[in-house]
């Protein structure tokens, strides 16, 4: 890279990064507008403009942008984080107003910036403050069982399915009780909350845009509003309204 720390900007349809890659180097990938979902081996991770997902060097991974996705990507390089920076594979991280605003000013220099001016006393607070930020739980955990992680990627491409566990159990050739407790033993969730989490992140996309909380709640399969919005308060901690707009400000 030319620069220890790299910024990049880049505006992105809805579009699936679909092969799975991996850097040299840590990627953060943050959304001014938009939402990001990053596959790995191990699980599904999600930002809206509140959140960045930090991917660690070497970390197999492909990824998936809403319609007008505007990303910052930073590009670091792992030897100059700092050991209290360092993270796991994959993780989601809290993006506050002054990072935010960071990670937006580090995008508008030029990618060979003064290491010794004031390019590299940014690139030292950014760092900083990326070391600080909490992690969010935006995640959804992948199985390693090749069968059950079949059945959640299906899941995931038809959030809004009103298929039950004696489905999929059925899909599997396996029992309910089976199913129920392959789902625990690999993502640590029962099959409903796993669903649940999975319907709620699924529907981060279209409430960032502004859709209609009623239809959104629809199309991941929720018989009535009142139910998605106390499940997306309870996963979350306020309604949908009260979580974008906070986002916007």
């Amino acid at each position: 890279m030319p620069r220890p720390v790299y910024g990049h900007i880049e505006s992105l349809a809805n579009r699936v990064i679909a092969h799975r890659h991996r850097h040299l180097w840590i990627q953060l990938s943050y959304a001014t507008q938009g939402v990001i979902e990053v596959q790995t081996p191990t699980g599904l991770f999600y930002a809206t403009p509140r959140q960045a997902v930090w991917i660690a060097a070497g970390t197999p991974h492909k990824a998936r942008c809403a319609p007008g996705t505007e990303i910052r990507s930073l590009y670091i390089e792992p030897a100059g984080v700092a050991r209290e920076a360092v993270r796991g594979a994959c993780c989601v991280l809290e993006v506050g107003p002054l990072l935010r605003e960071l990670i937006r000013a580090f995008g508008l220099l030029p990618a060979e910036y003064r290491e010794d001016g004031a390019g590299g006393r940014l690139a030292a607070v950014l760092l900083d403050q990326l070391a600080a930020a909490p992690q969010a739980a935006l995640v959804l955990p992948l199985p390693a069982d090749p069968g059950l992680r079949r059945v959640c990627l299906a899941m995931q491409a038809h959030p809004g399915r009103p298929a039950d566990l004696d489905h999929w159990a059925s899909e599997l050739g396996v029992s309910g009780k089976t199913l129920s407790r392959m789902f625990m033993r690999q993502t640590g969730l029962s099959f409903r909350l796993w669903r649940q989490r999975l319907r709620l992140l699924a529907a981060l996309p279209a409430l960032e845009r502004g859709q209609r909380v009623t239809d959104v709640s629809l199309d991941c399969g929720y018989e009535s509003v009142s139910a998605f919005i106390a499940a997306f308060r309870g996963q979350f901690g306020s309604t949908p309204g009260d979580y974008f707009g906070a986002a916007a400000t």
